[in-house]
């Protein structure tokens, strides 16, 4: 089994199409930050968009989607924010919006809320063995949440799930400029970076372990 992983679409999707078999893989899984201050509609655009190369799509809002862009993905039964999917012998659960920023984007929250949407789709995956958390907003204290100035601004909630639980893989996104891999114990956490720069991430399942390769078009 073979998932694409991305995020930071940012209303520009256009290298979906440029992603070395993404038509070929079993479904993709979008981070957040579909659009720019985007609602329903933009997000509508994007996951039309991406469904030309592959129509089997999760996804969850970033703090630059709207609220109104969580509500369409439950509408259409896509949405991992606070819920979580069973794929095979797979869970997969996850957390949008973001923490808090400096600029006052449209879906931030306490570290308290975050906690409470991740264990939220915690409990329905609980009991798989492999398990993969998707965060738009990286762990605190890693090489995945570092901005321009050296500062880390990732979310304590997100790493305490992590230090505690330890899925097997966080897919994260949010800090543009931390795009790579790091580990929190046996968790791999990968940050894709923007989609307009071209990253992305291919994750294949193999048994019960995850090969995960950091990619970019």
């Amino acid at each position: 089994m073979k998932f694409i992983s991305f995020g930071d679409i940012h209303d520009y999707a256009e290298n979906v199409q440029k992603i070395d078999g993404i038509s070929d893989a079993d479904f993709v899984v979008i981070t957040g930050d579909l659009t720019n201050l985007g609602g329903m509609r933009k997000a509508k655009n994007i996951i039309d968009f991406i469904s030309r190369y592959n129509p089997t799509i999760y996804a969850q809002f970033g703090n630059m989607d709207i609220e109104e862009v969580n509500n369409y993905f439950n509408e259409i039964g896509i949405n991992l924010h606070g819920k979580g999917i069973i794929v095979e012998d797979m869970g997969i659960f996850g957390v949008g919006g973001s923490n808090f920023t400096p600029f006052n984007t449209p879906s931030e929250y306490s570290e308290e809320q975050l906690e409470e949407f991740i264990y939220k789709g915690y409990e329905s995956i609980k009991n798989l063995p492999i398990k993969i958390l998707v965060s738009h907003t990286p762990p605190y204290n890693t090489a995945l949440d570092i901005v321009g100035d050296g500062i880390h601004v990732g979310s304590t909630a997100v790493r305490k799930f992590i230090e505690k639980y330890q899925p097997q893989l966080c897919l994260t996104g949010h800090i543009h400029e931390a795009v790579g891999k790091d580990k929190i114990g046996s968790t791999i956490i990968v940050n894709s970076g923007m989609l307009s720069n071209g990253g992305y991430t291919e994750i294949v399942k193999k048994g019960g372990s995850l090969e995960v390769a950091l990619k970019k078009v």
